[in-house]
């Protein structure tokens, strides 16, 4: 039996919290090694808010596959050729944006799953699977079920949704992209807000009900981020490349100033 590994399946399949890095300033597939030693069990490669090329996150994607840490691949909302590409190049899965009902959630897993579950054009050859010759249904149907689809609520109208979002086959994660969603509510930055603290409460209940995994982007302070990972989130964007290398950079700064 053909199989493809997914190391943050792998963990919230287990039950575990898959932690995520963001790579918003990383142009090299280095990048990929290191995070894994760091310690993280996939890469948030964005394309929504990141002048990165495709070429280059497919170039990341392949390196992640090679040393066992998920690529996942964001992709502006409704630019599905966009996320077939990286995913027939190595991405292990998609998050797509500001999605608000069950009926744009239903849309994603069509466009991003192989038949029978969705309409995803077969490609041939997969490097996921290291181009090994694999049948076209054997290999469909290994990524089908190791790849995951991430939906990102973010908006008051989404989280209302979440039962029906998460109720959609083919669907994985719902994740909460909280910078957005306090932005839509009036409540900018105000991550322990009663407001927020109900819209996790009902994303991740949904995700119970419907057997799906509850995710979280946009809590970058370890508090909160704890709250909602007790609470019951599994699957976490914990921060990025660019304000992880600028809080060192200041704090290794202010110490050698303190020399003056």
């Amino acid at each position: 039996m053909v199989e493809i590994a997914n190391s943050a399946r792998k963990r919230l399949e287990a039950g575990k919290v898959a932690a995520g890095i963001g790579l918003r300033q990383a142009r090299t597939v280095d990048i990929a090694p290191a995070m894994k030693t760091a310690g993280f069990d996939w890469l948030f490669i964005d394309l929504e808010h990141n002048a990165m090329s495709l070429d280059m996150a497919v170039q990341i994607s392949v390196a992640a596959n090679g040393v066992g840490i998920a690529p996942i691949v964001r992709v502006p909302n409704g630019q599905y050729d966009m996320a077939t590409r990286v995913l027939d190049g190595g991405a292990m899965g998609i998050v797509i944006p500001h999605v608000d009902t069950g009926e744009e959630a239903a849309t994603v897993a069509d466009r991003l799953r192989y038949p029978p579950q969705g309409h995803r054009s077969v490609a041939g050859g997969m490097p996921q699977l290291n181009f090994a010759p694999v049948s076209n249904a054997e290999a469909a149907a290994a990524f089908n079920k190791a790849m995951l689809v991430v939906v990102m609520l973010e908006t008051p109208t989404a989280i209302a949704n979440a039962d029906a979002i998460a109720a959609v086959p083919g669907i994985d994660v719902l994740m909460i992209g909280t910078s957005d969603l306090t932005m839509e509510m009036g409540l900018s930055g105000q991550l322990t807000h009663p407001d927020v603290v109900a819209a996790y409460e009902t994303v991740i209940a949904a995700c119970k009900k419907h057997g799906k995994w509850a995710g979280m982007g946009g809590v970058y302070v370890e508090e909160p981020m704890k709250k909602y990972v007790d609470m019951g989130v599994r699957m976490i964007l914990s921060g990025n490349d660019l304000s992880l290398l600028m809080a060192a950079a200041t704090q290794r700064a202010k110490f050698v100033a303190s020399f003056s």
